[in-house]
């Protein structure tokens, strides 16, 4: 699966935040339902535009960007 199959940024669109492409969804509106324990049944029905590979490549990206950042502070003892 390829990330850019499904995603894409637009600095005219949404602020430039990562989006579905072709919609003005963006991925992070997808992760929350997913925090909130929604199925990927649930977001493709509120979203029917969106498949379970679009969903899968946003849980794809929030790996690769945390595989290459430091998402929480370190605490030194």
């Amino acid at each position: 699966m390829s990330i850019l199959d499904y995603i894409w940024t637009d600095p005219e669109i949404c602020h430039g935040k990562p989006c579905f492409k072709g919609t003005r969804i963006m991925v992070a509106s997808v992760l929350e339902l997913l925090e909130a324990g929604h199925s990927f049944d649930e977001i493709s029905e509120a979203y029917p535009g969106l498949t379970h590979d679009h969903i899968r490549a946003a849980l794809h990206l929030a790996s690769e960007v945390l595989d290459h950042e430091q998402a929480l502070p370190s605490h030194s003892a």
